[in-house]
């Protein structure tokens, strides 16, 4: 234990090498001023009087010099320790400080979810190793209808709270494996892995559900409804910017619908199948 104090006043005196020598300074000049004070108050007969072998520092001298030399270093030490606390306070917020900027980067800050850049990353991964057990992996775009109404009639403030609300039964609706994120304004998206296509109908429809019931917020009773767009990784794409495009389109088809829709994407001339 008393290696590892030792060891980390050294380290702490090299960190901080010039408050060090200052404090080794104004010892040594304490010391010194301390000497002479006690050997009679006299510095020049002090000098002739180290010059004389009979010369002795009398047992009330040498006390009080130890006494002082316990006190200067004592203060020395401390000095050195709080400088490494404090210098350990530092390190620590600013670990804390990156992980906040790090968590901040990846999460929306309205509703907590992951936000674009996160749902990206995970979309490279997914179409960079698609499964290869005969399932997929299903993107699902959704934006929710007649939002624009509360936030016109009711104010932003009121249409934030709405949206809180929509974020919790979206989160019901996902597995523990799937991929919630906020791409903004009333965009979401969800990444689910490892699923055949009535498994991915199945989740499309539960986030359907969800806004079945209307939303009581501040006194008032809103409808929202969902448009939602599909692909599957890798039918319908090998890359994330084919895969965005095309739930993008089926999500545009979507919205042509009445009411909630959950539609595939399906490729070629004709218009993608609407499944809900």
């Amino acid at each position: 234990m008393k290696t590892v104090g030792l060891k980390s006043l050294v380290r702490t005196i090299i960190k901080n090498p010039g408050s060090s020598v200052q404090d080794g300074l104004l010892l040594a000049s304490v010391m010194l001023v301390a000497t002479l004070l006690a050997l009679q108050y006299d510095l020049f007969w002090f000098v002739s009087e180290l010059s004389e072998p009979q010369r002795k520092i009398s047992l009330a001298e040498a006390i009080f010099l130890t006494i002082l030399l316990t006190l200067c270093l004592f203060a020395f030490v401390i000095r050195r320790l709080r400088e490494e606390r404090r210098d350990a306070v530092r390190h620590a917020a600013a670990k804390h400080q990156v992980r906040e900027l790090k968590r901040l980067a990846s999460q929306d800050s309205l509703t907590g979810l992951a936000n674009r850049r996160v749902l990206l990353r995970a979309l490279t991964a997914a179409t960079a190793s698609p499964p290869a057990d005969g399932t997929k992996h299903a993107l699902f775009l959704i934006d929710l209808n007649d939002f624009k109404h509360v936030n016109d009639l009711y104010g932003h403030p009121m249409g934030d709270n709405v949206l809180k609300v929509i974020t919790e039964r979206f989160r019901t609706a996902t597995r523990p494996s799937d991929l919630l994120a906020r791409l903004g304004g009333d965009e979401f998206a969800v990444l689910s892995y490892n699923v055949d296509r009535d498994a991915a109908v199945s989740i499309g429809q539960r986030f359907i559900t969800t806004l079945g019931r209307e939303i009581n917020v501040g006194w008032h009773s809103h409808k929202v409804g969902a448009s939602i767009g599909a692909a599957l990784i890798p039918d319908d794409g090998i890359s994330p910017e084919d895969i965005i495009h095309n739930a993008d389109l089926a999500m545009y088809r979507a919205k042509s619908q009445d009411g909630s829709s959950l539609v595939f994407f399906e490729p070629g001339p004709s218009h993608p199948r609407q499944i809900a």
